[in-house]
């Protein structure tokens, strides 16, 4: 499960980018399936985490916003961090007899001046190797930019957050964590136990620190080299598996993002909003799905530009996938995709879509008037305020990119769709969105 930190529905080469090149993920979606209308759970980092990890709305656990220092995290109304009790998709698998890994980001608890949250093993994983926003042995960046002398060092203070750690430069950081996984699957292969890998990197979030010798000019100029450069380093990986017929053809690699990109850097295709938005750009994501055993041959190289479902999807189609139950008292918010996702079906997930956003977010990236809620259902898109004024409905068949507001002349959907979207948002516990300022800086 290879989950991008802030790419763009439009930033892989195989989704339309001109600017940039990613052979190694093109590749894969030359020999699997592409969607197109795929969501994350969130439009920011933790709580899309979560709803991945979990299968559930990341709220019902109290994280709606990226994980920060404490005293923001208590003023948005939030947890600390995701509580070990939550359904796993990694605890899951490991209880069936698989091997569990997660390399690369975490960032659902232990960052910043919260150093007492449970490391990532208690989550259901036997090995993990992070960054400075989780617990546990991790990897932490130095940088370096063209006529530097000595590379720089930044996060200093996450070395308290769990050893061994080890310093390497930031753009081979995403190298780091694929040898990890590569020696953890090679490990697992060769004991004939079935693995689950998350490789989580830190690419392609800001800042950008590109290899010194791939600098560009520009914002968007060094994201795209961070964007080439993390294409290039997964290649091994894909390799080793592709290479190998034992693992090729009894593997599933997906490959998506955690939320829209960041304003002026990614590419949002032609989706309206970015990162923290609920418009589409901020919540649709590229995804990739490559297996040659278990997707359908026949779909190999194309694109599915019907189905609609979501990360939160992920967790009961991978169990599905593998033949396991779900364990007793665990209801998913996700549902079973395998017959789309394996390319046997172009069904949608057959329930309706609810984001809220994040409590710190109501305005944000030159846009002071955010949506609080959204629901997707079918072809139709409302988004409201908590209150369910200002409805705002679109039709995604004919508008992807949200630009004609059917609210005044659909009266009676915008009706059923506000209702459901304010319900679903009174039946999770509450953050403090409607109310919500920073706190003061301590002088």
């Amino acid at each position: 499960m290879i989950l991008i930190d802030d790419m763009g529905w439009g930033d892989l080469s195989c989704f339309g980018n001109k600017e940039a090149r990613t052979p190694k993920i093109d590749r894969l979606a030359a020999e699997g399936i592409r969607f197109e209308q795929f969501y994350a759970a969130s439009p920011i980092c933790s709580p899309s985490r979560v709803g991945l990890s979990t299968g559930q709305y990341p709220q019902r656990w109290r994280i709606s916003s990226y994980l920060e220092f404490r005293e923001v995290n208590t003023a948005r109304g939030m947890a600390q961090w995701l509580d070990p009790k939550a359904p796993m998709l990694a605890r899951m698998l490991r209880d069936a007899g698989y091997a569990t890994g997660h390399f690369g980001k975490w960032h659902m608890g232990g960052q910043r001046d919260v150093d007492d949250a449970p490391p990532i093993a208690a989550y259901g994983f036997d090995a993990s190797l992070t960054n400075f926003e989780g617990m546990g042995p991790k990897l932490l960046p130095l940088t370096l930019k063209p006529g530097d002398g000595n590379p720089g060092c930044i996060w200093e203070d996450a070395e308290r957050l769990g050893k061994p750690f080890t310093w390497m430069e930031r753009s081979r950081i995403t190298t780091g964590f694929t040898d990890a996984a590569l020696t953890f699957i090679d490990d697992a292969a060769s004991a004939g136990k079935p693995f689950y890998v998350n490789l989580w990197p830190d690419d392609v979030h800001s800042p950008f620190w590109p290899p010194v010798d791939q600098w560009r000019d520009g914002k968007r100029g060094l994201y795209h080299s961070v964007l080439e450069a993390m294409d290039r380093q997964f290649g091994k990986l894909f390799e080793r598996i592709r290479s190998d017929a034992a693992l090729r053809n009894n593997t599933l690699i997906l490959i998506c993002s955690d939320n829209g990109p960041e304003s002026g850097a990614g590419s949002a295709g032609p989706f309206r909003g970015s990162k923290a938005m609920l418009y589409e750009g901020g919540i649709r994501s590229p995804l990739v799905a490559w297996g040659p055993g278990y997707v359908n041959a026949s779909r190999a190289g194309t694109s599915n530009r019907a189905s609609f479902f979501s990360t939160l999807d992920i967790a009961p189609t991978m169990l599905s996938i593998a033949g396991i139950p779900v364990p007793e008292g665990i209801r998913f918010d996700g549902v079973s995709m395998q017959a789309t996702l394996l390319g046997n079906s172009d069904a949608s997930r057959g329930k309706p879509l609810f984001f809220r956003r994040p409590p710190d977010r109501a305005a944000f990236s030159g846009d002071n008037h955010l949506p609080d809620l959204a629901v997707r259902d079918g072809r139709w898109k409302l988004l409201c305020a908590y209150d369910s004024s200002s409805p705002q409905l679109y039709d995604l068949d004919a508008d992807p990119s949200e630009r004609k507001n059917l609210a005044a002349e659909r009266a009676s959907d915008t009706a059923r769709l506000t209702a459901a979207a304010v319900a679903w948002h009174r039946s999770l516990p509450a953050d403090n969105g409607a109310t919500y300022q920073p706190p003061k800086k301590k002088r």
